[in-house]
C-alpha cells in the first residue's frame, strides 16, 4: 500500500479548517499532518513537518495565500500547492497569480459549507480526486456519459493521413492546465494564422481572468467568450464558466455561440461539445490538442475530429498533472503525436505553418 499524502490546511477560517480536517481524515490514503491559520504558522510546520500538499487559502491576515506561496516555491520546491479560493472577482485574480507563482491547482469554495446545503459533499467530490490525482495516488474518474474504452497502453494510430490545410486550433484541458495552457501559448506571436478556441475546466469568474492572464502572456489577442464574435486570425477564446461553447456557421462566417446545455463529463464548459462543433465545420482543416485534466472529457470530441480527418495532438504523460483527458486520447489511438509540455507549442506552430504553406485544396468541407 503506497504511502498516505501527507497534507498541511492553512485557512483563516476556524470553521473550514475543521471542515476540511474531518473529511480529509475520514480518507484512507491521507493524513493531514497540521493546520494554520496563516501563511507564517504553515511555514513554521513545513519546517518541521514532511508535507506532499499544502491546502492554502488566498486570503489571510499576517501571510496572505500568494506571499505564502513564494515562500514555499522558494524553499519547498517539491511540495504541491493547491489554492483553495473563495469565487469573488479578488480571489479570482489572485487564485489567476497563484497559479503564475507555481501553484499547482486550485479548488473554488463552496458558497456554504452546511452538510444540509450540500456544500460538504460538493467540496469532497472535487477536493479528494484532485489530490489523489496530483500526488500519485488511486485515480478516481468523474462520471462520464458514454465513456470511451481504457485501454491498457497507447496505442500508435492506425492510418495516415493526408496533410491539409489547418484553419483553427481547438484546445482542451483540465486540472494542470492553467499553467500547461499558459506555457503552450507563450509560443505565439500576433501573427498567427489561424484562431484558436479554449475550453478550461474553470468556474465562472475565473474564466475572465484567466484569459486576461493568456492575453498578458501571448502574442494573441486573448478574451473570454461571450457570444457572438466571429472568428479571427491572431485571436483566441476561452469559453466562459458554467456555458458550453460550440461554432456555428453565420453568413458564411464561423461564429461563437455560448449555451447552457447539460453537463457533459460532469462538466460545463466541456470541451467535447467543442471539438464536435468544430468538427462540423471545418472537418479536415481543424487541429485539436489535449492538455493535462483528469477524466476523459475530449476524447469523443477527438474522435470526431479524427472521423473528420482533422488531426489531434496529446500532452504526455510525464509532463501532465494529471494523464486523465490526454491519456484516454493517446491510449484510443486518436493522438497524431504524443509530446511533452515544452514540444506543444513549437510543434502546434510548426504544423500549422506548414500545412498552409501546401496548396489550398478547396476550402472547408
Amino acid at each position: 500500500m503506497p504511502n498516505p499524502v501527507r497534507i498541511l490546511v492553512v485557512d483563516d477560517s476556524v470553521v473550514i479548517r475543521q471542515v476540511l480536517k474531518a473529511f480529509l481524515c475520514q480518507a484512507p490514503d491521507i493524513d493531514v499532518v497540521g493546520v494554520a491559520a496563516n501563511g507564517r504558522i504553515a511555514l513554521q510546520k513545513l519546517a518541521i513537518e514532511q508535507v506532499d500538499m499544502v491546502l492554502l487559502d488566498v486570503e489571510m491576515p499576517v501571510m496572505d495565500g500568494l506571499e505564502t506561496l513564494r515562500e514555499i516555491r522558494s524553499h519547498y520546491p517539491a511540495v504541491k500547492v493547491v489554492m483553495f479560493s473563495g469565487q469573488s472577482e479578488a480571489n479570482a485574480q489572485a487564485t489567476m497569480e497563484a497559479m503564475s507563482l507555481g501553484a499547482t491547482d486550485y479548488v473554488s469554495k463552496p458558497s456554504t459549507l452546511t452538510k444540509e446545503g450540500g456544500g460538504v459533499e460538493a467540496l469532497k467530490a472535487k477536493l479528494l480526486p484532485v489530490i489523489k490525482m496530483i500526488c500519485g495516488g488511486e485515480q478516481s474518474t468523474p462520471e462520464v456519459v458514454q465513456p470511451p474504452p481504457a485501454l491498457p497502453s497507447v496505442r500508435p494510430r492506425e492510418k495516415t493521413k493526408r496533410v491539409e490545410r489547418i484553419d483553427i486550433v481547438a484546445i482542451g484541458a483540465s486540472t494542470g492546465g492553467p499553467n500547461a495552457l499558459a506555457d503552450v501559448v507563450a509560443h505565439f506571436g500576433p501573427d498567427f494564422p489561424v484562431p484558436i478556441v479554449i475550453v478550461q475546466h474553470m468556474p465562472p469568474v475565473f474564466t475572465r481572468h484567466f484569459a486576461e492572464r493568456l492575453d498578458r502572456i501571448s502574442g494573441l489577442n486573448f478574451a473570454e467568450a461571450s457570444g457572438g464574435e466571429y472568428l479571427n486570425p491572431g485571436h483566441a477564446w476561452v469559453a466562459p464558466g458554467d456555458f458550453h461553447m460550440v461554432l456555428k456557421n453565420s453568413d458564411g462566417q464561423v461564429m461563437l455561440t455560448t449555451n447552457k446545455a447539460s453537463k457533459e463529463n460532469s462538466c460545463r464548459p466541456a470541451v467535447d461539445p467543442l471539438m464536435r462543433s468544430v468538427a462540423e465545420i471545418y472537418g479536415p482543416h481543424a487541429l485539436a490538442v489535449i492538455l493535462t485534466g483528469m477524466g476523459s472529457d475530449g476524447c469523443l470530441g477527438c474522435g470526431t475530429i479524427d472521423e473528420h480527418g482533422g488531426r489531434v495532438l496529446a500532452q504526455d504523460e510525464q509532463s501532465s498533472v494529471v494523464w486523465g483527458m490526454p491519456g484516454y486520447v493517446a491510449r484510443a489511438g486518436l493522438a497524431e503525436a504524443v509530446l511533452p509540455l515544452d514540444r506543444i507549442g513549437p510543434t502546434i506552430i510548426q504544423w500549422v505553418e506548414k500545412s498552409r504553406a501546401l496548396k489550398a485544396d478547396g476550402g472547408r468541407r
